[in-house]
């Protein structure tokens, strides 16, 4: 793994598919830092919107030239959050001449999903004073 390459959740003892839900059991540390990582790529409006749109759009692709538009922003600026979304494992790009598309990576939101989620037909634990 290079030096500015984030860890992907799964890879070198990660949170894997296998990994208990926050509801299940507590997560260690090294799952904790894993996943934190993740999170904080995605606690930016402007790349939780460029996710948003790489993974919508039919074909599952889409070009950078058809993403900076959609922002009043510059074009190093969003190209500094695709890095950080692709650092994270959230998506991945290929050149085509002067162009970059980009392509979601399924199995990390997927894994996202599998850590947040309540195991079916089990119920949410107890809160202490929640108003009704």
């Amino acid at each position: 793994m290079s030096k500015q390459q984030l860890p992907v959740i799964g890879q070198d003892g990660g949170v894997t598919g296998c990994c208990p839900g926050l509801l299940t059991a507590p997560l260690d540390e090294d799952q904790a830092v894993e996943l934190a990582k993740v999170f904080k790529a995605l606690g930016d409006p402007v790349r939780l919107r460029l996710l948003s749109m790489i993974a919508s759009r039919a074909g599952g692709e889409i070009c950078v030239c058809d993403l900076t538009p959609a922002f009043d922003l510059s074009q190093p600026t969003i190209s500094h959050h695709l890095k950080l979304l692709r650092q994270a494992g959230l998506i991945d790009g290929e050149r085509r001449g002067t162009w970059v598309y980009y392509r979601l990576l399924p199995e990390t939101t997927d894994r996202l999903a599998a850590v947040l989620a309540r195991p079916a037909g089990e119920p949410l634990p107890a809160s202490s004073g929640a108003a009704s």
